[in-house]
């Protein structure tokens, strides 16, 4: 395709699903943060597919150091 920016093919998204295992976290845990605007997210149609490497940001960021 004429056009497509290549860096979107290195791109792996997951399902809702597949981000609240990672995370160990409920599906509406997930579903808050993408509403909330903390956890990008692309609409597919009436779902959501995450960008695997935001969730490892996300993880990655929100890292408490406890004492």
């Amino acid at each position: 395709m004429a056009g497509t920016d290549s860096s979107l093919n290195e791109v792996r998204f997951l399902t809702v699903a597949e981000v609240a295992a990672v995370m160990r976290v409920s599906k509406m845990t997930v579903y808050r943060l993408v509403h909330n605007g903390e956890l990008p997210a692309v609409r597919v149609g009436r779902s959501f597919r995450v960008p695997e490497q935001a969730v490892h940001t996300y993880l990655r960021d929100s890292y408490v150091e406890t004492a």
